[in-house]
């Protein structure tokens, strides 16, 4: 059946409708910073013109969203990147609106199913995805399924302390991996260490170029990347880790070695599962949100 998924993010609300394994339409919007009903009309607006556009009939709607969700009611606690959107009740609203069935979904966890569907670990029994950009997140995926753990939980990567008594992260404790390993904390780093404003794409340059604190920089977040991915291959024990977001992708291949090298060291002995970069891309969130309707439905049927 075709669904419609959309990715709502901090700058911009993209959507496609995806019919079987195929992208038939998408579209994508500024996200709004004027509060949670203006971005919630941008949403409807953009979904009304893909439900006329698409050329086949939408059964369900997938959305993916940062931030934790109550999964009960259908409501957004919280999204961090958005303004003023707090215990906004999504799911309810949007089935009013658009008269469909609709899911709400983390949007790592949409992108981890898109990964093992039909991207880099498609095929796999199980798969761990891991997201490092502005942030981390990370999503677990088992037969097929997401595995949201008993809270809506599972896979926050980004959350694990790697550095006990390291830098405050966003969530409010220290040394988390995001902390020490995000987009955010490389950019905090290299201003720090170089004295002026660098930007991660910046230290990645420098990175390529062999600046030495550009590789003990680097370096440093690849081996707590490595740590991380080690502590979780014990705890999960997935066939393929799957890494994606802005840092891995303007790292390219060599940043993956950096990791993997950091990855097998940690886990000094035990079996690791293969590193693959995301093949989805920017469409990731998108596809996995439609996916996560269309496993809705399937479960309902």
């Amino acid at each position: 059946m075709a669904t419609l998924g959309i990715d709502l993010g901090g700058t911009k609300i993209a959507l496609g409708v995806l019919d079987g394994d195929r992208l038939v339409y998408s579209a994508r919007a500024a996200t709004p910073q004027s509060g949670a009903e203006d971005v919630f009309k941008a949403m409807i607006a953009l979904a009304r013109e893909a439900l006329d556009r698409a050329g086949v009939p939408v059964r369900a709607v997938g959305v993916g969203t940062p931030g934790p969700i109550d999964f009960a009611t259908g409501t957004v606690r919280f999204a961090p990147n958005i303004p003023h959107f707090q215990d906004v009740p999504l799911r309810p609203r949007l089935e009013e609106a658009l008269g469909l069935p609709v899911v709400l979904e983390n949007d790592a966890n949409a992108a981890a199913l898109a990964e093992h569907h039909l991207g880099a670990a498609r095929g796999a029994s199980s798969s761990l995805f891991v997201t490092v950009s502005t942030g981390i997140g990370g999503g677990l995926v088992v037969g097929g399924r997401i595995w949201r753990g008993a809270f809506g939980q599972a896979g926050e990567l980004g959350h694990v302390t790697v550095l006990p008594g390291g830098p405050v992260c966003g969530c409010g404790n220290r040394g988390c991996l995001e902390a020490v390993a995000s987009g955010r904390a490389l950019a905090r780093d290299a201003s720090y260490a170089y004295a002026e404003a660098v930007t991660t794409p910046q230290l990645f340059e420098r990175w390529r170029a062999r600046d030495p604190k550009a590789l003990e920089l680097v370096g440093g977040a690849a081996g707590y990347l490595g740590q991380a991915l080690a502590d979780a291959q014990r705890l999960f024990d997935p066939e393929i880790i799957v890494l994606g977001g802005g840092v891995v992708h303007g790292g390219g291949e060599a940043f993956l070695a950096e990791v993997h090298r950091g990855f097998v060291a940690h886990a000094r002995g035990w079996r690791t599962a293969p590193l693959r970069r995301a093949e989805l891309g920017e469409q990731a969130g998108v596809v996995g949100a439609a996916l996560a309707a269309q496993e809705a439905g399937e479960r309902s049927s």
